[in-house]
């Protein structure tokens, strides 16, 4: 018998996650701001909820897929109250501080709380083949876990709160490095003569091969539409989070210094609806020439 579940966010990520859950057999009540999200899983058989109190009112299991840290911890206050209620999943990029503070309203309610941040973007998310990072009590994460399974990979990372948001945050920062770093290494290239297409091939077959040369500039930027699917804005956020962690642990972060002002810039030269490959024009501009074609 399926879980009773109240899926709160109802976003590109949100949507495919409780679609495969509805396909699982698990029983969702959703909740998206945005009424024309659910619409989808309505059709799929998801009762579709006014508010995530409502939405959480006779569930077992809560997960939340939004924005960042303020709506997380927003959410979990929301759905304190719900009766049935036993245990919160945060799905979402919230940081380690949101996810502690998430424990701690919700522990006083004998409600556990588990951060499970998730990497694989929309694609990962429709095909079930999701990295969820995990941490939270032993109890909860085996109730949770045939769940977040349907979802993708799962690893446990402790007891701790705030223990997934930290791998996260560190992967996300690799991530961004790495498209950064790419950008300015292939600019050189291209400024010198190489054939973009063609040194993408050495660096992949090489050591500085990273998920932007394999991924994102092949896929996203040689032809021009800089259509990854990832905003820069959540990448910037994402960054931020990371640093601050970081400067709170002691940790210095030169390098990463330099990524979250890349960032930074690329949000004031595209905007906030600006892909995250958008990063690789504010470096073309500076240097002057373009990698790839509408051709390519």
């Amino acid at each position: 018998m399926g879980e009773k579940i109240a899926f709160i966010g109802i976003g590109r990520m949100g949507s495919a996650m409780a679609a495969r859950l509805l396909a699982a057999g698990h029983e969702l009540t959703v909740y998206d701001p945005v009424a024309t999200a659910v619409a989808p899983l309505a059709a799929l058989g998801a009762k579709v909820a006014g508010s995530a109190a409502t939405a959480a009112a006779r569930s077992a299991v809560a997960m939340a897929s939004v924005p960042g840290p303020a709506d997380a911890r927003a959410t979990a206050a929301l759905v304190a109250d719900s009766p049935a209620l036993r245990v919160f999943v945060d799905l979402s990029t919230s940081g380690p501080a949101a996810a502690q503070a998430i424990a701690a309203l919700l522990a006083p309610r004998g409600i556990a709380a588990i951060d499970a941040p998730v990497s694989g973007g929309v694609k990962g998310a429709a095909a079930g083949k999701l990295a969820i990072m995990a941490s939270g009590p032993a109890g909860a994460m085996e109730r949770a876990l045939p769940l977040l399974e349907v979802l993708g990979r799962v690893f446990r990372l402790g007891e701790q709160p705030g223990l997934g948001q930290t791998v996260k945050l560190a992967n996300n920062l690799m991530s961004a490095a790495a498209l950064a770093i790419a950008a300015e290494a292939l600019a050189m290239g291209v400024k010198a003569g190489v054939d973009p297409a063609a040194m993408l091939e050495v660096l992949n077959a090489s050591s500085g091969r990273n998920s932007a040369t394999q991924d994102k500039i092949p896929k996203h930027v040689l032809n021009r539409r800089f259509d990854f699917g990832f905003a820069n804005a959540l990448s910037f956020k994402d960054v931020r989070l990371c640093l601050d962690e970081a400067e709170a642990l002691g940790v210095p972060m030169v390098v990463g210094a330099a990524v979250r002002q890349m960032l930074s810039i690329t949000h004031q030269v595209h905007g906030a609806n600006a892909d995250c490959t958008d990063l690789v024009k504010v470096v073309e501009n500076w240097a002057g020439c373009q990698i790839g074609s509408k051709e390519e």
